[in-house]
Order: structure tokens, then C-alpha cells, then sequence
């Protein structure tokens, strides 16, 4: 990524968002609904003012932390070997941030979201393209599956998360097919059971291949 992209995408993603507030701020309603329950009805709703500019916000937010991370990060070298996936992962989580404030604003409008499908379909997206940059992460305490065994062992860590960047691919393919395809409520359910599969399947698996490498 070159420098200057590198620099500018955080807060240009952030104010690209503000823009997008502006620009309909005035034809918001005084409330604006911001959650949804499994089924797509509406179930949670906040100011105009604090609604149409909070994920922009959180966006810069998450940007700056994620930037800020590695420089705290005791194993902070480890960050230089996969800078690029990094800064992927980055803009990745952003641009969803991005997507998902297009969503509430679109359905603040009035126009007819299936918000119960885009939000899985979304985080399916997201789940994928984050499953592609799993497997070139490096050692390190923020960023991975960190769990005793892979923080112990550098063999441990890259088994690891290769099996992790399939799980979570993998996971993240039955997100978007769930969402698209299945009724709103049993997508939701398999969303959720297919992010804890891929969460937590991988930091198991690597406490097994610790306790194999000890064998050997």
C-alpha cells in the first residue's frame, strides 16, 4: 500500500462517512432506529444528531487503535513481516464499519433494508476477507489467535492460524449464504454459531498441536 494511502484511508473512510450524514441529515428522522433483532424488526433507536455521526466516530476510533496496537506490542518487529495483511485487515473492518452506517442511514430514509440479511451477509464479508490474512500473521500479543500455546511456540503460532484462516473463510462463506438464503431468524442463529466455531475451534485446536509438538 503506498505511503500515502496508508496515511489518509482512516480518516478519509471516517469523513467519507461524515459526508454521507451531511449530505441526508436534513430528511433523518428525530429518531433514528440503529438495531435490529434476529428477526429484522426494529428494537433500538437513538437521536438524530447521535446517530448519523457515531460510526463515523467509531470508525476513526478503531482505525487509530489498530494503528496504535502495534506500537505497544512488546513483539512489535513481528508487525513489519505482515504489514500489508495488516493494513488490510484494517480497511477491511473499516470499510464494513462504512457499509453498515450506509445500512442505518438507508433505512433511517426509508427505503426497504433487509437489514436481518445485509448484516449477516456483511459480516460474512468480512469474516472472509479477514480468513484470507490470518494465515500471514506473525507472533505477536494483539493481533491472532494468542492463546498460551501459539504465544509459546513460533511452530505452534503458524499451524495455527492457517487452520484459522480456514475456519474463519469458511465461516464466513455459511454467513453469506446463511443471510441470503435462509429466513432471517435461523441465519442470524447460524451466523453466531458459525463466528463461535471459528473462534473458538482454532484456539483448541492449537493447544493440541502444543501438546503434540512437546511429544515430538
Amino acid at each position: 500500500m503506498p505511503d500515502v494511502v496508508k496515511r489518509w484511508y482512516v480518516p478519509g473512510l471516517a469523513l467519507a462517512g461524515v459526508v454521507l450524514s451531511l449530505a441526508v441529515y436534513p430528511r433523518l428522522p428525530a429518531s433514528v432506529v440503529t438495531h435490529w433483532d434476529a428477526s429484522g424488526v426494529p428494537n433500538g433507536w437513538m437521536p438524530r444528531a447521535v446517530a448519523a455521526f457515531l460510526l463515523p466516530g467509531v470508525l476513526l476510533a478503531v482505525g487509530a487503535l489498530m494503528r496504535a496496537l502495534p506500537v505497544i506490542d512488546p513483539r512489535r518487529e513481528s508487525y513489519a513481516k505482515f504489514a500489508a495483511s495488516y493494513e488490510f485487515t484494517i480497511a477491511s473492518v473499516l470499510v464494513f464499519l462504512l457499509l453498515l452506517h450506509a445500512v442505518i442511514l438507508a433505512a433511517a430514509l426509508g427505503y426497504d433494508v433487509p437489514v436481518a440479511r445485509v448484516a449477516p451477509v456483511l459480516t460474512g464479508m468480512l469474516f472472509v476477507a479477514m480468513g484470507n490474512q490470518l494465515p500471514r500473521a506473525r507472533p505477536n500479543f494483539w493481533y491472532g489467535v494468542r492463546t498460551p500455546w501459539t504465544l509459546s511456540s513460533d511452530r505452534v503460532w503458524a499451524r495455527t492460524h492457517r487452520v484459522a484462516g480456514f475456519a474463519m473463510t469458511g465461516a464466513g462463506l455459511v454467513m453469506i449464504v446463511a443471510g441470503a438464503l435462509l429466513p432471517p431468524m435461523a441465519g442470524v442463529m447460524l451466523v453466531v454459531v458459525a463466528a463461535l466455531a471459528s473462534a473458538l475451534g482454532p484456539a483448541v485446536y492449537s493447544y493440541f498441536a502444543w501438546k503434540q509438538e512437546q511429544a515430538s
